[in-house]
């Protein structure tokens, strides 16, 4: 491995940020680091990181530019004032963003001479560092395999998934917006248990069995939907109707806030307003799709 690939620059030390810097140590690289507030910086110049004063600074210090900020707005109003340094580094965009952001992104990082790899991180903090996390890479598939070393020390699996700098994105946008739905799912359940008087603890059993038993509906349903065949053989979405409206009784009941089990409701209703009745509730899919041009 090469000196280059051996030292990193890390901009934005909010949790992740400081959790990459920190596992980056560990792996004896050799860290430059840059944050608003320098104060975050503390333990790990403590431990050899060097601060940069400035952006600027921080990006001329190595061609590989960690990038772990609040959203693309941030990313500008720091790397413009980095934007002559910035010509032959890799900026490593771990920022959560829109596919268009992201591509907007690597069009302005090519503006300044700079090449954007996107990515995006599927596990929290605490997960960084382990073997068995992954990250999700799009963008030139040559920048990723000579810098893979400093991705996989970050995640165990680095996984590029095409050129289009925007694929990360939407994939990690894709399994963001599953784990948000599902824990408010998750949240609604003890809400409602609670209400009953019940712990999270006492339906955490029940909770897991529900969760585990999706993977076999997720692989049932797969081959279904990508054929268009939405057979009302094993459900019906007029036999989901009739249960939603039931899980939207029972917390009204409960006194608990029915704003997401309403829109559950809702959005089965219209499916049967679409004519789907007869078909299975996968026929969803179609009702919460783009619509045909």
């Amino acid at each position: 491995m090469s000196n280059t690939q051996r030292t990193v620059t890390v901009i934005g030390l909010g949790p992740m940020g400081r959790a990459m810097a920190a596992v980056l140590l560990d792996r004896g690289y050799a860290v430059t680091v840059w944050n608003r507030t320098a104060s975050r910086a503390d333990d790990l110049v403590a431990r050899g990181a060097v601060l940069a004063p400035n952006p600027a600074a921080a990006a001329a210090a190595n061609e590989v530019v960690i990038l772990s900020l609040t959203d693309y707005a941030a990313v500008y109003d720091v790397l413009e004032q980095a934007a002559p340094a910035l010509a032959g580094r890799v900026l490593l965009n771990l920022t959560s963003a829109t596919p268009e952001e992201a591509r907007t992104g690597a069009s302005w990082a090519a503006g300044h001479g700079a090449v954007q790899l996107t990515g995006g991180v599927n596990v929290p903090p605490s997960g960084i560092g382990q073997p068995e996390s992954s990250t999700f890479y799009s963008g030139p598939r040559e920048v990723f395999d000579r810098h893979r070393p400093v991705l996989e020390a970050l995640t165990g699996r680095a996984e590029h998934q095409g050129e289009d700098p925007g694929r990360a994105a939407l994939l990690y946008q894709i399994g963001v917006g599953m784990f948000w739905t599902s824990m408010l799912g998750y949240w609604q359940a003890i809400a409602l248990a609670r209400a009953n008087g019940l712990t999270a603890a006492d339906i955490l059993p029940h909770a897991d069995d529900t969760a585990n038993s999706l993977t076999q509906f997720f692989a049932f349903y797969t081959d279904r939907i990508d054929a268009g065949k939405h057979l009302g053989d094993v459900d019906r979405l007029a036999m989901g109707m009739a249960s939603v409206e039931h899980v939207l009784q029972t917390n009204a009941d409960a006194g608990v806030d029915t704003a997401l089990p309403a829109a559950v409701v809702d959005l089965f209703r219209r499916g049967m307003e679409a004519g789907h009745g007869t078909d299975s509730f996968s026929a969803l899919v179609e009702v919460m799709g783009k619509p045909a041009s």
